[in-house]
C-alpha cells in the first residue's frame, strides 16, 4: 500500500494544534492543579475542622455550584462579565509592562487613584448631561492613573530605580491619599461614615441585564487598542524590543528611557481605567476603605494569559466567574468564598513554578516562558537605563 501523504492543509492543521497546545498547556495544567489543591483543602477541612459527616463528593458539589453561579443563569453570566471587566484592563496594565521588561506591581495603587480621580470629577459634574459627564469622569480617572504610572516610569528611566520597589511604595501612598481625601474634603457632611457623594449622571449606563454596564465594552475596546498598539505600530515594536534587549534597542536607534516612561504611564492609564469602571459602573461613590483585589488579581491574569491581550479576556473571565459563583458555592456547599482566593493564588504559584510542572508532567515542546518571570529581578539594583 502507498503510505498516506500529508497535505499542506493537514500539516498546517497539525502545526496549529501543536502551537495551540504549546501555548495553553502550562496554564491549563496550572488551573487543574489549583482545583485539585482546592479540593484537597475542602476535604481536609471537612474531615478535621467542621465536625460534619465526611462527604467525599463535596468538592464536586462546590465546583458545580461555583460554575452554576457564574454561568447557569443570565444574571450570573452578567455578574461574571462585570467582575471580569476591571480584570481585563488591570491584566492589560500588567501585561504591557511585561512586554517592556517591567513588572508593574503598582496596578492596585493606579486602580485606586483612577477611581479617586473619576469620583472627584464625577461628583463635580453629576448634574451635567451624561454625554458630557461620563467622558469627563473617565478622563479624570485616566489622568490620575497615568500620573501614578508615570512616576515609577520616569524614576526607572532616569535613575534605574526598580519599578517593583517604587510601585509598592506608591500603592501605600494611594491608600493613604484616598483615605485622607474621602475622610476630609470629599466626605458628605454629617455622614456617619466617610463616603463621597454619588456621581449621578457620570455613572456608566446599564447595557446588559440589571448590572451589566458600559465598562464591559470599554474593557473589550481596551484589548483591541492594546493589541493594535503592540503588534501594528512602531511604538509597540519598540516596547517589545526594549523588553527583549534594551541595549540592542538603543543601538538600533530607539530610546529605552522614553519607551519605559511611556509604557509605565500607559500601564497606569489602563489600571486607572479599571478603577474608573468599578467606580462609575458599580459603586457610584467611594468610601475611605474603597478597594478590591483587582490590582493584585491582575498580575495572575496577565501571567495566566502569557501577556497576550486576547488571552487576557479568557483569563479575566475565569477569575470573574470564580468571584461571581462564590456566593452560590457558599450557600449550597457551605464552603467559604475565600476558597476562591486560595485557588487563584495557587494558580499563580503553579504558573511561577512552570519548569517544575513541565518536568513533572513531561510537557515536551511547550512554552515555559511566561514573558515576564525574568522582569522581577532583572534590573533590581541595576544602573540607569541609558
Amino acid at each position: 500500500m502507498t503510505p498516506p501523504v500529508a497535505t499542506p492543509a493537514g500539516r498546517s492543521a497539525g502545526a496549529f494544534a501543536r502551537a495551540a497546545w504549546a501555548a495553553i498547556a502550562l496554564p491549563f495544567v496550572a488551573i487543574v492543579m489549583a482545583l485539585v489543591v482546592g479540593a484537597l483543602i475542602i476535604l481536609v477541612s471537612e474531615l478535621l475542622v467542621t465536625g460534619r459527616p465526611f462527604q467525599p463528593t463535596l468538592p464536586l458539589t462546590a465546583y458545580q455550584a461555583l460554575f452554576v453561579g457564574a454561568f447557569g443563569s443570565f444574571d450570573g453570566l452578567v455578574a461574571t462579565f462585570v467582575n471580569a471587566a476591571p480584570l481585563v484592563l488591570g491584566g492589560l496594565s500588567v501585561a504591557i509592562g511585561f512586554k517592556a521588561g517591567l513588572f508593574n506591581i503598582g496596578a492596585q495603587g493606579q486602580f485606586l487613584m483612577g477611581a479617586l480621580g473619576s469620583v472627584m470629577a464625577g461628583v463635580a459634574v453629576a448634574t451635567w448631561p451624561p454625554f458630557l459627564a461620563i467622558p469627563i469622569a473617565v478622563a479624570a480617572g485616566l489622568l490620575a492613573g497615568a500620573i501614578m504610572g508615570f512616576i515609577p516610569g520616569i524614576l526607572k528611566a532616569l535613575s534605574g530605580a526598580h519599578e517593583v520597589v517604587t510601585t509598592i511604595m506608591l500603592n501605600y501612598i494611594a491608600v493613604g491619599v484616598l483615605a485622607a481625601l474621602v475622610s476630609g474634603p470629599l466626605k458628605v457632611p454629617r455622614s456617619p461614615s466617610p463616603v463621597t457623594y454619588d456621581v449621578g449622571n457620570a455613572a456608566y449606563p446599564i447595557i446588559l441585564g440589571r448590572d451589566g454596564h458600559l465598562g464591559i465594552l470599554v474593557a473589550l475596546a481596551g484589548v483591541a487598542i492594546i493589541w493594535w498598539l503592540l503588534y501594528r505600530t512602531t511604538w509597540g515594536f519598540e516596547i517589545r524590543t526594549v523588553g527583549a534587549n534594551p541595549e540592542a534597542a538603543r543601538y538600533a536607534g530607539m530610546h529605552p528611557r522614553a519607551v519605559i516612561a511611556f509604557t509605565m504611564t500607559l500601564c497606569g492609564m489602563l489600571a486607572g481605567l479599571a478603577g474608573t469602571g468599578v467606580l462609575l459602573g458599580v459603586s457610584h461613590s467611594m468610601t475611605s476603605s474603597f478597594g478590591t483585589t483587582v490590582g493584585f488579581d491582575s498580575i495572575a491574569v496577565a501571567l495566566l494569559a502569557r501577556s497576550n491581550p486576547v488571552g487576557i479576556i479568557f483569563a479575566a473571565i475565569l477569575f470573574g466567574a470564580m468571584r461571581a459563583g462564590a456566593g452560590l458555592m457558599q450557600i449550597q456547599a457551605q464552603i467559604p468564598v475565600e476558597l476562591v482566593d486560595v485557588v487563584q493564588a495557587t494558580i499563580l504559584l503553579f504558573l511561577v513554578a512552570s519548569p517544575v510542572l513541565r518536568a513533572l508532567f513531561r510537557l515536551r515542546g511547550v512554552q515555559t516562558e511566561l514573558g515576564s518571570t525574568d522582569t522581577i529581578t532583572r534590573t533590581y539594583g541595576g544602573e540607569a537605563v541609558r
